[in-house]
């Protein structure tokens, strides 16, 4: 029998109760859901609501609203009147229907509902639309049929496990260098291969559920079944997908389930009248720091819809797993704002929202039981204990969540501390520091470290000297600083993390400033909605350098199969700023010293003969050329003071200042 969460850790064993309870809730939910069969064959209100076209041609829409006195299907079809003929139907449990011959309905046509209720009415939108577009001049958005006469026909089958994921975190319409929205077909042709060609094997993307606003970055759904239209049809985003996995490459999507956006007119709030349809009531509905509306995950129409919607992008796109957007907000009543998590208390008492964890939970299990080898990311900065671990060990079920702090780290390290006072103790145990039962993805950014109003990595290293001296004819000492830190950074955050690796599109090779959506403040401007892939093409301007830094790096990674085994610490020098560790086969040696370089440095290391793989001072990674390639060096038989003294032989390298090399064994 597998080992409960706090039979491997004691300090969770005064927590025993509340963690098996938890267990069993959960169950008792699932049996409640699915009795004793699959949730994958319980959750299907996707099929049952919204339009759909019949065997015989026939059209049928429905629609749950039990607030509503009276509901219209408006639109194109009859000239956006409210007519009896197109007045739906009650049929019990707060559900309505309309049936309608073949030629009412057309592809393309926009709709609406128009709903009455007990003291008023307006226009809505179907919360189970799969189709919602925005019209150029007016901005308002309607439902739209859509059933073309060619479906696609998928070619290709899903990519495969990912137990150690590189992940190339994306956004469809700012992955273009045009200042205007990109589109599924561009990523497809102009992205795509560079993911190939680097080495990633899984795409993040962001924002394909549709969102009113383009400048929440995807964050304030307002059609959750909807793929948003701004990037292109279902049967382009289809082709995208499919050729990503004829490449090898998993799809991962950025759901977001943790609210929804306020709007009315558009959204689900006060959709049937009631504030309470799939919300919590009163001030406990609605989130104190990003103005939507909070979901209330104890009821079942709201754990239907959800898990219908889970199974429905995994049905109908393909999808390969998800990374779960603020899953924070989720789990407590008080969205961990303004919070501290450094006691277990925390994660386990009234605090937290049950109902939000039993639905976790529960998706989880569904993106299993519809793909084995479908996975699920958590974006939780608040630690819970077992939100990664395996549910049947008393754990959530995620596979993997995210590890938040380490770009934190990062930036407190540049922005706070001088060079001479990084500490690379510090580094170590801020990178390595994670639960031995739960699986972690590391970044050193993502999309977050770039919004408007903070800087990417590179910008914090070199600022507005990335504007003048670039190119490589330039004699910068800030740059090539920056260029330095940038590989080591990656390289180490890579290397040490738990089981995968993010990083966002574009700052493989170091782009630069900051994303700020269009928006009024801007002048509407997409200046820096966009990615400026032409920096990285010519051989005259650094980035290219960068990119090929980390195409190397990556491919190493998952070609040595660093991250499928557990980092070892040989050395922890403060004085000189070095930091040595083994990582399956390959040994990692970074000196983070802004002067110090040393001409034979000796540490104690596992016996043998061991070639220079990688180093981030090679030429082509626009380095000074100091180490030598390919080089190959062999242990002495001598007890080193530096470094682990479990192994009895030394290795000597020469490790010049701000420089990392990644020895292979022979």
């Amino acid at each position: 029998m597998k080992k409960q969460i706090y039979q491997r850790d004691p300090y969770l064993m005064p927590f025993k109760a509340a963690i098996d309870a938890r267990h069993q809730r959960i169950l008792d939910m699932r049996r409640h859901i699915a009795g004793n069969g699959l949730l994958k064959d319980a959750v299907n209100n996707h099929v049952f609501f919204g339009l759909h076209r019949c065997d015989d041609g026939s059209w049928v829409f429905r629609e749950f609203a039990p607030n509503a006195n009276k509901i219209y299907l408006i639109g194109d079809f009859n000239n956006w009147k409210r007519a009896e003929g197109y007045a739906l139907k009650p049929i019990g449990a707060g559900n309505w229907e309309l049936k309608l011959p073949e030629m009412m309905l057309h592809h393309g046509e926009l709709y609406k509902l128009y709903m009455e209720w007990p003291g008023g009415g307006g226009e809505r939108l179907p919360s189970y639309a799969t189709r919602v577009v925005q019209d150029d001049v007016t901005k308002v958005f309607c439902a739209q049929v859509w059933d073309p006469a060619e479906k696609y026909v998928w070619k290709h089958g899903h990519a495969g496990k990912r137990p150690n994921p590189m992940i190339y975190e994306c956004h469809i319409g700012m992955a273009t260098e045009k200042e205007k929205v990109g589109t599924f077909d561009e990523f497809r042709k102009d992205v795509l291969p560079r993911v190939k060609r680097l080495g990633y094997d899984t795409l993040q993307i962001m924002a394909l559920q549709e969102h009113p606003y383009y400048g929440s970055f995807g964050y304030q759904v307002s059609n959750f079944f909807a793929l948003s239209s701004r990037f292109g049809t279902p049967e382009e985003f289809k082709r995208l997908v499919d050729e990503a996995h004829a490449n090898g490459i998993a799809v991962v999507m950025d759901i977001v389930h943790s609210h929804s956006v306020d709007n009315e007119a558009e959204g689900l709030s006060m959709f049937d009248g009631r504030e309470d349809l799939y919300f919590y009531k009163g001030d406990q509905g609605r989130h104190p720091a990003w103005g939507s509306r909070c979901f209330d995950y104890g009821k079942d129409e709201t754990k239907y819809f959800l898990l219908s919607n889970v199974k429905y992008w995994m049905e109908e796109y393909h999808i390969d797993g998800f990374r779960f957007d603020g899953v924070t907000s989720m789990l407590y009543w008080d969205h961990g704002l303004g919070k501290a998590f450094g006691d277990y208390n925390l994660y386990f008492n009234e605090g937290v929202d049950e109902n939000a964890v039993t639905y976790l939970a529960l998706a989880c299990q569904l993106v299993k039981e519809m793909n084995p080898n479908g996975f699920n990311i958590a974006e939780d900065v608040s630690g819970m204990a077992g939100l990664a671990a395996p549910f049947d060990e008393g754990g959530v079920g995620f596979d993997f969540r995210m590890a938040m702090g380490v770009a934190d780290n990062w930036i407190k390290w540049i922005k706070e501390l001088s060079d001479e006072q990084w500490s690379v103790g510090e580094i170590w145990w801020q990178l390595t520091n994670k639960r031995a039962d739960e699986k972690t993805v590391s970044y050193a950014e993502c999309h977050d470290q770039a919004l408007v109003g903070d800087k990417t990595l590179i910008f914090r290293l070199m600022d507005k000297e990335m504007y003048f001296s670039m190119n490589t004819e330039s004699q910068n000492p800030i740059v090539d600083r920056g260029i330095a830190l940038h590989k080591m950074i990656r390289l180490v955050t890579a290397a040490t993390a738990g089981n995968g690796y993010l990083n966002f599109m574009g700052n493989e090779f170091g782009h630069p400033e900051w994303i700020d959506f269009p928006r009024e403040g801007n002048g509407w401007s997409f200046k820096h909605a966009r990615r400026q892939w032409s920096l990285e093409e010519p051989d005259y301007l650094r980035y290219s350098y960068l990119r090929n830094f980390d195409e190397a790096m990556v491919h190493l990674i998952r070609g040595e199969k660093i991250l499928s085994a557990a980092p070892e610490l040989l050395v922890q020098d403060e004085e000189k700023k070095i930091l040595i560790f083994l990582r399956k086969n390959c040994i990692f040696a970074l000196n983070f010293s802004a002067t110090g370089s040393f001409a034979d440095y000796g540490f104690a290391a596992p016996e043998g003969e061991w070639e220079d793989v990688l180093n981030t001072d090679e030429a082509r990674f626009n380095g000074f050329a100091r180490v030598e390639k390919g080089q190959h060096h062999f242990t002495v038989a001598e007890k080193s003071p530096n470094g682990n003294p479990r192994y009895g032989s030394t290795l000597y390298l020469y490790l010049p200042a701000r420089c990392a090399l990644v020895l292979k064994k022979v």
